[in-house]
C-alpha cells in the first residue's frame, strides 16, 4: 500500500519538531507535520524560554542592591514592562523562525492548521483535506487547567501571564507546583505584590523536603506572602479588580489572578479513542516502552503522554522514536536519573532520589550543608544555600543530588553526570575543590548528618 508520507506528525514543539527533523533529514523519510498554533510549543513560546528571560529581568531588582553593596553608585529605576515585552516577543517571533526553517530546510512539509486522527494511517486537516502517512506520531503538549468554582474564569494561566498589557500592583497566585513557584519569584522581583495560596502542607510537593523548605524560606523572605493549606473558595469582579474569597478566611482584592495548579495532556478531540488509542484518566495517550500507542501505526511521545514532562525528554522520546522506526534500532527513552532545575528564587537544582524515597528503599546516609555565599553575604544578604548528597550505605553510590543556590541548575547539570554514571561518595570526595566556589562544598562533606 501506498501512503503520502512515511511519517506524519501532529504537533510543532520541540518533541515533533525534533522527530520530524530527524526522520526526514537523516533517514530522507517523507514527513509532513501539523500545528494549529505556533510552531516551538509550550517550551519556546509560552513555557521554559520565555519564562527564564523573566526570571533575567526579576533578577535585577536585587542586583542592583549587592552592587551598591560592592562600591558600585548605581541608582535603582523603574522596570519597563512594556519595553521587555516588545524585546521578548521579537525573540519568541525569532525563535519560530527557526524551528519553520528547520523543518524547511529538511524537506519536511509543513502545514499550519489543526489535524485529527481518522483512521490509524490518515489524518485529516482543518481544511478538509486528508493525507495518509505509514506511520502517525502524537506530540501535542500539555494545556494548563483551572478547576471549576465560581469565578473561575477570572483566572489566567502561565499561557496569558506573558501578554499582560501592565504589570498588576497586587497579584495571587494559586498552586504549590514549579510553575506557580517560579512566577511567583519572576512577578515578586519585577515589583508586584505577590501572595500565593497552596492547599498543601509545603510547595514543590515530590522533590526533597529539606530542599524545598528552604525554597519556602527564602521565598517568604523575599517577600512573597505564601499561604499554605490554603485554596480559593470563590471569585468575582469588583470594579477593575477580583474579590478574592480563601478557604482560611481570607477576603482580599487583586489585580490578577494566575492558576498554576496542574497540566493536562491535550489529546481531546483528536479522534484517538475512537479508533482503539487508549487515554488515562487526565487524557495522557498510553504508550509502550517504544512509545508506540495499542494502533500499531500510531506512537505518541511527549507531555501528551504524561511519562515525565520536561523539553529535554520530549526530545529524546523524538530521537528513540526515529530510531525504533525509521532506523531499525529499537530504543527505549530512558528516563531515569534525569536532571532537573527549578528557577525559583533561590533556584534549585535536583538529580536522583529525595532524601524520603531513598530512605523507603534502603538504609542511606545523608551529607548536608547549608550557608551564605560569600557574594550574598559580602552585600549583607541573609540569604542562604543548601548543598546535599543522598549515599546508599550498602554500594556507597550517591542515590541524589540536591542543591538550593543561585546558579542551582547550572550546577546540576554537570553533577548529574556524575549521579547518572553510578559515582560513589568516594568518588566525590577524590575530586579536588574549586576555591571559593559554593559547589565545592559537594566534594569537601566528610562526615554524614544524619542516617536515615
Amino acid at each position: 500500500m501506498s501512503f503520502d508520507y512515511d511519517l506524519f506528525v501532529i504537533g510543532g514543539g520541540s518533541g515533533g519538531v525534533r522527530a520530524a527533523r530527524v526522520a526526514a533529514g537523516d533517514t530522507g523519510a517523507k514527513v509532513a507535520l501539523a500545528e494549529e498554533d505556533r510552531y516551538g510549543g509550550t517550551c519556546v513560546i509560552r513555557g521554559c524560554v520565555p519564562k527564564k528571560l523573566m526570571v533575567f529581568a526579576s533578577e535585577y531588582s536585587g542586583m542592583v542592591e549587592d552592587a551598591q553593596s560592592y562600591g558600585w553608585d548605581i541608582q535603582p529605576g523603574a522596570f519597563n514592562w512594556d519595553a521587555f515585552k516588545g524585546k521578548l516577543h521579537a525573540e519568541l517571533d525569532r525563535l519560530e523562525g527557526i524551528y519553520r526553517n528547520i523543518l524547511k530546510n529538511n524537506g519536511v512539509e509543513s502545514f499550519d492548521q489543526r489535524a485529527i486522527v481518522v483512521d490509524p494511517h490518515t489524518v485529516e486537516l482543518a481544511d478538509g483535506t486528508r493525507k495518509t502517512a505509514k506511520h502517525i506520531l502524537v506530540a501535542t503538549g500539555g494545556w494548563p487547567t483551572v478547576p471549576d468554582f465560581p469565578g473561575s474564569d477570572l483566572a489566567i494561566t502561565s499561557n496569558e501571564i506573558f501578554h499582560l498589557d501592565e504589570l498588576p500592583q497586587k497579584m495571587l497566585i494559586v498552586g504549590g507546583g514549579y510553575i506557580a513557584c517560579e512566577f511567583a519569584g519572576i512577578m515578586n522581583g519585577l515589583g508586584v505584590e505577590v501572595t500565593q495560596y497552596y492547599r498543601g502542607a509545603q510547595i514543590l510537593r515530590g522533590f526533597d523536603d529539606e530542599a524545598r523548605g528552604l525554597v519556602s524560606e527564602e521565598m517568604c523572605q523575599n517577600g512573597i506572602d505564601l499561604h499554605l493549606g490554603t485554596n480559593v473558595l470563590e471569585m468575582r469582579k469588583e470594579g477593575e479588580q477580583i474579590r478574592v474569597k480563601a478557604t482560611n478566611g481570607d477576603e482580599n482584592l487583586f489585580d490578577q489572578v494566575m492558576y498554576a495548579t496542574g497540566r493536562n495532556p491535550n489529546s481531546t478531540g483528536l479522534g484517538l479513542e475512537a479508533l482503539g488509542v487508549e487515554l488515562g484518566r487526565k487524557g495522557e495517550v498510553k504508550v509502550d516502552q517504544h512509545s508506540q500507542t495499542g494502533v500499531p501505526s500510531i506512537y505518541a511521545i511527549g507531555d501528551v503522554t504524561d511519562r515525565v514532562n520536561l523539553t529535554p525528554v520530549a526530545i529524546r522520546e523524538g530521537m528513540a522514536f526515529v530510531e525504533t522506526v525509521f532506523k531499525g534500532n529499537p530504543t527505549s527513552p530512558d528516563h531515569d536519573l534525569i536532571p532537573t532545575a527549578i528557577f525559583t528564587q533561590p533556584e534549585m537544582g535536583t538529580v536522583g532520589l529525595s532524601e524520603e524515597e531513598a530512605a523507603e528503599q534502603e538504609p542511606v546516609e545523608v551529607y548536608a550543608t547549608s550557608f551564605k555565599p560569600m557574594q550574598q553575604s559580602f552585600a549583607g544578604r541573609s540569604a542562604r544555600v543548601l548543598m546535599k548528597l543522598i549515599v546508599s550505605k550498602a554500594t556507597r553510590k550517591v542515590l541524589g543530588c540536591h542543591i538550593v543556590a543561585p546558579g542551582a541548575g547550572e550546577m546540576i547539570q554537570l553533577a548529574g553526570i556524575a549521579v547518572k554514571m553510578g559515582a560513589t561518595k568516594e568518588d566525590f570526595d577524590r575530586t579536588v575543590a574549586v576555591h571559593p566556589t559554593m559547589s565545592e562544598e559537594l566534594v569537601t562533606m566528610k562526615q554524614p548528618v544524619r542516617s536515615a
